[in-house]
């Protein structure tokens, strides 16, 4: 049998979180967000936090 490399951890972007660490139910919350440098992903607290940023698609650098 062939061992495969365990995954990347998924982080937050914006503060680090790791999703390993939340509740099952909370892991289903993170925000997916693609763009020109691909995917990134925001913890419910973050997508929170930043929202309105979100949705108005301003650049990540603004926020």
């Amino acid at each position: 049998m062939v061992d495969e490399p365990e995954p990347a951890p998924v982080l937050c972007v914006r503060c680090g979180r790791s999703r390993a660490e939340a509740t099952p139910v909370e892991a289903l919350t993170w925000v997916m967000t693609h763009d020109e440098r691909g995917r990134s992903l925001l913890c419910p607290a973050c997508a929170r936090t930043h929202v309105r940023d979100i949705e108005g698609k301003l650049p990540d650098e603004y926020w």
